[in-house]
């Protein structure tokens, strides 16, 4: 067992935790009170997914909030971008294969409808190679193009600037998926000529979970993917034109938007140190390599995630040890993302250690010591 008083956490990838201070306390406090929804007769004229806009297009380098349509997750929004994006049978859209399965699944129903879907495989670590992308949409030419901002199976980070770049001038649209990046390292929507973009807000914007949604650029329309009441302009039997409303059915999460409002701004105040996430992610995949374990390491910018087999043991029997004897809570498997595996040579998947700016180094340390202990046990 470790030395603490509850658990090593390492599966931030997936949802982080500890949430900022002060998330728990705005959500209960916004559960106590008499709810104050905007445009639904509340009693409020405080405005909480109005002022989690705010900081959102902050964050993400767009310059109007109202362009950001809130909804549950970026799963949510994902759904929304690509069966709402204007798409005929026949035409094509590019993806990847370093996709997470909330882009995959929707993409394959896409093809049940008569959309035609190439794929480009990432590279070793897991990233898109600009130079295939650039050749790749000179023969397919997309009216749609479908990426990650960064791999959740190895951190890698794209180089959304060129890629978007290369689709823009190939006349695509980019959707960009940025659930990994978002509170973690820079997003520049409007510089790289983004024009969709979904997000999540329980990952490293440590929020809670059931908060996130899509960006969209002004001019371009998305078919509303769910419809509903939206408390104004009750009078209309389709929804309003006007964004956030047009995306934007039903009653939202009020209780975790004020969570994710507390965080967003504890952290637009607590700014975290420069390069701390990732020394200690690489000190980490340092000592994995170390012990003789495989680790992928995707080198240039990354987020705080390490993808890595212990040879000689299933990373299904590993990630059991590690967590039901030392209480290292982890992922382990194909993370949602099972299309990759293969570029990156793990095709039964990998163990996955993902790291938040809370995450300590005694926590580092006392995740290789259990290591050790697993591949000197040769279990």
């Amino acid at each position: 067992m470790n030395n603490y008083e509850q658990p090593i956490y390492m599966n931030n990838a997936a949802t982080s935790w500890p949430k900022a201070p002060g998330v728990a306390e705005a959500a209960a406090e916004a559960l106590r009170r008499i709810p104050g929804e905007a445009n639904r007769g509340g009693v409020t004229d405080f405005d909480v997914f109005e002022e989690v806009r705010k900081e959102l297009a902050e964050l993400m380098g767009v310059d109007c909030p109202f362009q950001i349509a809130l909804g549950c997750n970026s799963t949510w929004g994902l759904n929304q971008a690509i069966f709402g994006y204007p798409l005929n049978p026949g035409d094509t859209v590019l993806s990847t294969n370093a996709e997470h399965n909330a882009v995959l699944r929707p993409l394959h129903v896409l093809m049940q409808r008569g959309i035609k879907v190439v794929t480009l495989s990432a590279d070793a670590a897991g990233r898109v190679p600009v130079p295939e992308w650039e050749q790749v949409l000179k023969y397919c030419r997309p009216k749609l193009c479908i990426l990650t901002h960064a791999s959740n199976v190895t951190g890698a980070v794209n180089d959304i600037a060129a890629l978007a770049k290369a689709a823009k001038e190939s006349g695509a649209d980019v959707l960009l998926d940025i659930s990994q990046t978002l509170g973690c390292i820079p997003v520049k929507l409007s510089e790289w000529g983004v024009d969709l973009a979904a997000f999540t807000g329980h990952k490293y914007l440590l929020g809670p979970q059931g908060t996130g949604g899509v960006y969209v650029r002004e001019g371009l329309c998305l078919r509303p993917h769910m419809v509903g009441g939206t408390g104004v302009k009750s009078d209309l039997k389709e929804m309003p034109e006007e964004m956030p409303l047009h995306l934007e059915a039903g009653t939202g999460n009020e209780p975790s938007y004020h969570g994710l409002l507390a965080a967003l701004r504890w952290s637009r105040e607590h700014p975290r140190e420069p390069g701390e996430m990732e020394r200690k992610a690489g000190r980490l995949s340092e000592g994995l390599r170390k012990l003789g374990c495989r680790v992928i390491v995707p080198g240039g910018v990354s987020t705080p995630v390490i993808s890595f087999v212990i040879p000689g043991i299933s990373s299904a029997d590993a990630a059991d040890i590690l967590t039901g004897s030392y209480d290292i809570i982890l992922r382990t498997g194909l993370h949602c993302a099972p299309e990759i595996m293969e570029s990156i040579g793990m095709q039964g998947g990998t163990l996955r250690l993902s790291l938040s700016r809370f995450t300590t180094d005694d926590e580092v340390e006392q995740v290789l010591c259990a290591v050790r202990d697993v591949v000197e046990s040769g279990v």
